[in-house]
């Protein structure tokens, strides 16, 4: 599963206020410039000001994402959900997260939701691919393992499966 595009460009999707703007863009600037702890400080800084911004939330869910911070993302895109449940990017990020933690039904049941809120929101449905892949893998190597007999038929199905999930995980 791929992690949200680079850093704050989803939030192009999500109306941003002028007041918050320049907060996101200076922050945008830091952290494609490498200076990614300036970018966490001035978005928490702007946080300060205004803890319940939709668009400064979302931008240091992504933030922590980026930077390996999965509780912190977690916790984050979790109130977000809860705050805003309408909006499918939350619920995207979320499954992201639990897809990286191995918590594959968590992520398709979050996965699911993006995409009852937004049909067509192509992150979402190709995350849902990839862990739909993952789920079908998980299942062809229990059903091996509990079959009586080894399956020709059930090996190659996890050949080809694990060849798949492989590339999704060097691409992605």
């Amino acid at each position: 599963m791929r992690l949200p595009l680079t850093t704050l460009v989803l939030l192009a999707a999500l109306a941003i206020t002028p007041a918050h703007a320049d907060d996101l863009a200076s922050a945008q600037r830091l952290w494609l410039a490498g200076q990614k702890t300036q970018a966490v400080e001035q978005v928490e800084q702007a946080l300060t000001r205004t803890p319940a911004d939709l668009q400064l939330r979302f931008a240091m869910g992504v933030m922590r994402m980026e930077l390996g911070e999965r509780d912190k993302a977690s916790v984050i895109f979790t109130r977000l959900t809860q705050d805003f449940p309408d909006l499918a990017d939350p619920y995207n990020n979320l499954a992201v997260l639990h897809a990286a933690a191995g918590e594959l039904d968590e992520a398709r049941s979050a996965l699911e939701q993006a995409l009852r809120l937004q049909p067509e929101h192509a992150q979402a449905q190709e995350n849902l691919g990839d862990v739909l892949m993952r789920l079908a893998l998980r299942a062809y190597q229990r059903a091996q393992k509990v079959a009586l007999t080894p399956s020709d038929a059930l090996a190659g199905k996890i050949s080809r499966t694990l060849a798949l999930t492989g590339t999704l995980n060097k691409t992605h």
